[in-house]
């Protein structure tokens, strides 16, 4: 590899390139939020609501040209200016031909808000490929860590395309009704941007040894031929200068939505998801580990818990009571606190502790846990109605975490596990149109005000409200949630039944193993009866009168079915049949049989018991039936135990005659799963919300039950549709990306990566006062 200058100019190369490859995608980009602009048309809305989105639409169209030619703008002049050129970035306002962007008001925390979130975004789907690239110029120019104004970091370019989008006449109300899908895009342009760079480094020989990630290109279709008035005149990606290299894809590349072959493939060759993120948690927190330490050698490094001092305890006790009065939705003559109010409250809490502690990592302890809870407050999907509760964890979240060294070394803090879980519970995919419920929110309230009422417990009370919790919600999703009862209600009611159909069938099988039954009965039994037996039990209890019935039923079908030799054992047939007869149908119709097959199973126990008459059959000795009659009575009390029994696909299948509009039951699609994609089937947990794709239907879950080793997993939708999974055919829709979770990783993950983004530009941060 080159080395000295060379290997400098390699460096600026791969910049020039990362550079090309973004403005190289900035017009299908363009178009295709201008097509997201006028999709928002056919939503229906409120009269106001609609026109402000015909406003976004002709402004976004008025201004498209602008916004372009302002992001290729900023993104020469950071070129130009090298490696650290953003630290300034300078664009005219709206309506303006000279001077710095001028915000007013909440302007300048909004405006921090919306580039950070985009940032984040970004690096949600890049933050690998972005990795390794840092690691390589970074090696090419002898540094440790590249400039916290690079321009290879998501937070320049952010910050360059929304000034962008102001300087062209858009606001930050359009930004916000476009933000999710200028995320998706931005985000997907810079994956392959730094994809990019880091293919042509790798070809050149730097750190060859950090493999080129797979990346699938998968292409969007955009009508250019309408939009080509809006681009005659704007820059084009040869301005920036010459191309870096040959073999760069050419065109736009884009994600869809779905996954396909490469995705599987990625799938089954690494571990579970699960795995997977917790590898990625533990990564997070030692990079925040190392970057501390850096200004603090003994941050993190004590094994045992240190005492918080006593002027800084004092100080967080008066901030969490005066905390707790003014987020209280209670307080007289002021409306509910917004999110900038908030954190402009936690901000002034923060500076107060900082002058209270007694050490350098006290105060770096406190700047960590407010950037963690700024980034959890500025969560667009944690519903307003709980926001304030998460935010009145910060105190006891802040105690925890300077008297115990491991919140900031392990994923497993209870602290940390309590806090995702009731993320994950109210992170739907629309936090406008998600209604948390009175419950589930009283639940977090009073989980929150237990860990304020036992500040001197650590980590003891986060555990003792997490287990709490998790048995809530048990119950929650089984008794107190109207969307979700009944179907947990119906799950609960067929794992129920198709245990006992597995039960009854093993038990039956043992019981028939040494007796000559007609082959046709025994069949019968094994896979008809044991089912309406199965249903039976479910409905009136295995005791009671109907069930009872049945297995007499069952009984006097043995009987009838064995050779019968006399004149008077046939008379007795004959005079039992049409009550067996009776029974038979009974019990099929409980049990959901049509018609059809009714006739069809009637017909063949009718030959066995012809067979029965010309005494073909073998003879059953009287103490034997005696026997069999006997252990049908008491058949429960053989039965196997439930946690031994395992449903598979084929048994669920039988329950396709009871869908309705209440449960549906999903009986194919997806692809064959692997093991890792078993176990993270096995690894979901309740509460957690996913995006499901079945039937033509594409719309956000809840998994709000499992059953018995987690064989049986029922989704909810915000409507109330019931959708029951066996875990093979659930594996199945993950391994074929089907199913897919709203978080790529969990919020306080999300949180400390925000937080590494901030001290990345700022280390100082942590120790000023």
């Amino acid at each position: 590899m080159a080395t000295g200058s060379a290997s400098a100019n390699l460096a600026e190369q791969a910049r020039r390139l990362y550079v090309e490859e973004l403005v190289r995608g900035l017009v299908p980009l363009v178009q295709a939020s201008i097509e997201g602009a006028r999709s928002l048309l056919d939503k229906p809305a409120e009269h106001s609501a609609m026109q402000r989105r015909r406003d976004l639409v002709q402004g976004l169209m008025a201004g498209a040209q602008g916004w372009h030619r302002n992001i290729v703008g900023g993104l020469r002049r950071m070129l130009l200016q090298g490696a650290t050129g953003s630290r300034s970035i300078n664009l005219p306002p709206a309506g303006s031909s000279t001077g710095p962007l001028s915000l007013v008001d909440d302007d300048t925390i909004e405006l921090e808000i919306v580039t950070s979130r985009l940032a984040l975004a970004i690096m949600d789907k890049a933050a690998w490929e972005f990795a390794d690239l840092r690691s390589r110029v970074a090696h090419l120019e002898g540094r440790a860590e590249l400039e916290p104004h690079d321009l290879l970091r998501a937070h320049v370019l952010a910050r360059v395309v929304f000034e962008s989008w102001r300087a062209s006449g858009q606001t930050l109300a359009d930004w916000r009704e476009m933000q999710n899908a200028l995320h998706e895009e931005f985000a997907l342009l810079v994956t392959e941007a730094y994809h990019e760079a880091n293919r042509w480094l790798a070809e050149r020989q730097v750190l060859p040894e950090v493999d080129l990630r797979p990346l699938i290109r998968r292409s969007r279709s955009h009508v250019a031929a309408p939009m080509a008035s809006i681009w005659q005149h704007s820059v084009s990606p040869g301005e920036i200068g010459p191309r870096v290299g040959d073999g760069a894809p050419s065109g736009s590349h884009y994600y869809s939505g779905r996954a396909g072959v490469g995705d599987e493939t990625r799938l089954m060759t690494r571990g579970t998801p699960l795995a997977r993120s917790r590898d990625h948690a533990e990564a997070m927190l030692g990079r925040l580990n190392r970057l501390v330490g850096r200004h603090l050698p003994g941050f993190g490094q004590s094994q045992v818990g240190v005492p918080v001092s006593p002027g800084l305890a004092r100080a967080i006790d008066t901030a969490q009571v005066g905390i707790r009065q003014r987020l209280a939705p209670t307080t007289q003559g002021a409306g509910p606190i917004t999110t900038p109010g908030m954190l402009e409250e936690l901000q002034q809490r923060k500076q107060v502790l900082k002058k209270a502690a007694a050490t350098p990592e006290e105060r770096a302890t406190i700047e960590i846990v407010a950037l963690l809870f700024q980034s959890i407050l500025t969560e667009d999907r944690i519903p307003a109605a709980v926001r304030v509760w998460f935010a009145r964890l910060q105190m006891p979240v802040l105690r925890v975490a300077v008297s115990e060294p491991d919140f900031f070394a392990t994923v497993d803090h209870p602290a940390r596990r309590l806090i995702d879980r009731m993320g994950a519970c109210v992170m739907g995919f629309d936090s406008a149109a998600q209604n948390v419920g009175d419950a589930l929110e009283k639940e977090i309230k009073r989980v929150v005000q237990v860990v304020e009422a036992y500040p001197d417990t650590g980590r003891r009370v986060f555990q003792t409200v997490l287990v709490e919790f998790e048995k809530f919600l048990e119950h929650y999703f089984s008794n107190e949630n109207e969307a979700t009862k009944k179907g947990v209600s119906l799950a609960q009611q067929v794992e129920q039944r198709e245990t006992l159909a597995i039960q009854y069938t093993i038990e039956l099988r043992r019981m028939l193993n040494e007796v000559p039954v007609q082959e046709g009965v025994r069949q019968f039994l094994f896979h008809v009866w044991a089912d309406v037996l199965a249903t039976t039990a479910v409905r009136y209890g295995a005791q009671g009168d109907q069930t009872r019935t049945m297995k007499r039923a069952a009984a006097d079908l043995i009987w009838s079915a064995s050779a019968k030799v006399t004149r008077e054992e046939r008379a007795e047939v004959i005079r039992r049949l049409p009550v067996l007869l009776k029974s038979l149908r009974e019990g099929m119709v409980a049990a959901g049989i049509d018609s059809a097959r009714q006739d069809e199973q009637i017909q063949q126990l009718n030959n066995s018991l012809a067979a029965a008459f010309t005494a073909k059959a073998a003879v059953i000795p009287d103490d034997r039936l005696r026997e069999l009659m006997e252990r049908l009575e008491t058949l429960e009390e053989l039965l196997p135990e439930a946690a031994d029994v395992q449903i598979d696909e084929s048994m669920v299948l039988d329950l396709s005659g009871h869908q309705s509009s209440d449960l549906e039951v999903v009986l194919d699609g997806g692809s064959m799963p692997t093991p890792a994609m078993l176990a993270w089937a096995r690894e979901l947990q309740v509460g957690s919300w996913y995006m499901l794709e079945v039937r033509e239907r594409i719309e956000p879950v809840q998994l709000a039950w499992q059953g018995m080793r987690k064989q049986l997993s029922l989704f909810v939708t915000p409507q109330g549709r019931c959708v029951l999974f066996q875990q093979h055919r659930l594996a199945a829709f993950l391994q074929a990306g089907l199913l897919l979770p709203a978080q790529d990783e969990a919020l306080t993950v999300r949180a400390t990566r925000s937080a590494l983004a901030k001290l990345d530009v700022d280390a100082s941060r942590l120790l000023a006062s």
